[in-house]
C-alpha cells in the first residue's frame, strides 16, 4: 500500500495530512509523527483512499485521545461507528 504523510507543526497545534492507502504497516510512522506533537492534533484525511481494520481501530484510539479526524470519508466514518458499536 502507498501512503504519504506530511506533518505541519505550528503554534496552534499539529496537522498531519495523510494521502493514499493507509495500512497497519504505516502506523509506526504515523505514531512517530503524533507522539511528539504539541497542542491540538488534526489528522487531515481528505485524500485517504483506503484503510484496513487496524487503521480503523487506531483512528478510534486517536479520537479517544482527542485527535480530530478532518475530511474523513463517509465509508471510514461508518466503519469507525460500526467498530465502536461492536465494542472492539
Amino acid at each position: 500500500m502507498v501512503v504519504k504523510i506530511e506533518t505541519v507543526r505550528g503554534p496552534d497545534g499539529t496537522t498531519i495530512s495523510l494521502i493514499g492507502r493507509l495500512s497497519m504497516e504505516h502506523l509506526p510512522l504515523l505514531k512517530a509523527q503524533i507522539d511528539p506533537a504539541q497542542g491540538p492534533i488534526v489528522l487531515e484525511m481528505g485524500e485517504v483512499t483506503l484503510v484496513d481494520i487496524d487503521v480503523v481501530r487506531f483512528l478510534i484510539d486517536c479520537q479517544t485521545r482527542g485527535i480530530q479526524l478532518r475530511g474523513c470519508s463517509a465509508y471510514i466514518r461508518e466503519w469507525i461507528a460500526r467498530e465502536q458499536k461492536s465494542g472492539t
